[in-house]
């Protein structure tokens, strides 16, 4: 999922108790009812720059679906901050679309509510078989040991962007590739009212994704094996700290950064403000504001080896979309068609392109397009150093309790108040005690 829609996550998790019980699915106005059984509703996320620009990129392909099947595909783009409370009201009321995206850190608490259809091995052959897809992105389908809720449709990792002219004119020649390197670099390129990171302090979601990463940096889950909170271990206490430590120790990232909430972080680095960033898939994101591709540099997240890998050299989530059916359309064929269509080595060559996104489906992986240098570094990352989200029925509630534990930590180093072993500890336990009960 990416970041600029990062608020969705917040408001709405409760609901996933209600949502538990409902079947979902199912257009009341013809997302393939019996009297229009060649029409399918479809909410797409914003994958763009804007709403506007998804419809650009959509609209052509839904119009080429619908001329080689005779259904007509109804888009609603919806923007990330509505997205999950859109979906967790289908899910309670039974009326919703026939086939929509969602963020893969959704899966299993989407999974849990029981309206999505399960992709078990038959419903996988319709559409050209499980084997098509990697590895990794199937890894963010739903619950270990159940039939995945959804398809992976869009595939992104967090890179290091870096200024190549800010770190020439620092006397840096290359970019970090360790923690102690990070910082040092950072502390250098924080000087003349610019800084050496940004990053979204009060964005829950973005919070979340880096404190899963850092904390198996130090050998922690947040979730033991049998799904229980485990959120004041050791290595998910230096996690936190090392994150948060870059504005309350170090001083590499703008005090300001702690209000951040959506996408400011990219426009400061777009606009020279700022010489790093720690993202997901930006490349088209900073294109859109007018930063060219040449004045950038993409290297792996640093970890404290110098060496991404599994274990403690994890530097990425798997970030990306799904794609999922409402189990109780009405136009279930045509719903698996689409599915089949999307996920097409085709369309995937043509719409990861556009997104600056990497295709999870292994044919279209191939493609020229994504064989440059950046995306090498963002498909080797997806296959050797990135971690799935925490595939629980709570997901959305850890998302929403750790993400807001770390805004406040946030809160606490822009102004200038201790953050310490003790008070990281302090904020997960509250975040913990947060959590349904088990």
């Amino acid at each position: 999922m990416r970041s600029i829609r990062a608020a969705a996550i917040g408001a709405v998790t409760l609901s996933l108790a209600l949502a538990a019980s409902a079947c979902g699915g199912g257009s009341p106005t013809g997302g393939g009812s019996d009297d229009s059984p060649k029409t399918l509703t479809y909410w797409a996320s914003n994958q763009g720059a804007s709403i506007e620009v998804d419809k650009k990129v959509l609209q052509p392909e839904l119009d080429k679906f619908e001329k080689q099947t005779g259904i007509e595909v109804k888009l609603e783009v919806v923007p990330w901050s509505d997205l999950l409370n859109r979906i967790l009201t289908a899910t309670t009321s039974g009326q919703g679309p026939d086939v929509l995206n969602i963020g893969n850190t959704w899966s299993a608490s989407l999974q849990a509510t029981g309206a999505l259809l399960p992709w078990d091995a038959a419903n996988f052959d319709k559409i050209g078989g499980k084997d098509r897809f990697v590895e990794s992105a199937l890894g963010s389908t739903g619950a270990q040991g159940e039939d995945p809720a959804a398809v992976p449709l869009y595939s992104m990792a967090y890179a290091l962007y870096y200024n190549k002219k800010m770190f020439a004119d620092a006397g840096i020649s290359k970019p970090p590739t360790t923690w102690d390197e990070l910082t040092a670099d950072g502390k250098k390129l924080s000087k003349d009212g610019k800084w050496g990171l940004g990053t979204e302090g009060s964005n829950p979601a973005e919070n979340i994704h880096h404190a899963v990463v850092f904390a198996k940096q130090h050998g922690a889950d947040f979730f033991t094996a049998d799904g229980k909170p485990d959120f004041t271990s050791d290595g998910a206490v230096a996690g936190v700290k090392q994150f948060v430590d870059l504005m309350a120790k170090d001083k590499v990232i703008a005090p300001g950064n702690a209000e951040y909430a959506q996408n400011q972080s990219v426009s400061d680095f777009a606009k020279g403000r700022t010489a790093m960033l720690l993202w997901q898939s930006a490349s088209a994101n900073l294109k859109s504001q007018g930063m060219s591709e040449d004045s950038y540099g993409i290297a792996p997240v640093p970890v404290g080896s110098g060496a991404p890998g599994s274990g403690t050299g994890v530097n990425s989530m798997v970030m990306g979309i799904n794609l999922a059916v409402f189990k109780n359309t009405d136009n279930l064929d045509g719903a698996t068609k689409f599915v089949k269509f999307m996920t097409s080595d085709a369309e995937q060559k043509l719409l990861n392109e556009a997104y600056s996104s990497i295709p999870p489906v292994k044919g279209a992986q191939s493609d020229q397009a994504f064989n440059t240098p950046a995306n090498a570094v963002l498909k080797d990352t997806l296959a050797k150093s990135a971690v799935a989200a925490p595939q629980v029925a709570d997901e959305s509630q850890f998302e929403t309790a750790v993400g807001t534990a770390v805004k406040e930590l946030w809160a606490d180093a822009a102004a200038g108040r201790p953050v310490t072993t003790d008070s990281v500890k302090a904020a997960l336990e509250k975040a913990q005690q947060q959590m349904p009960a088990k």
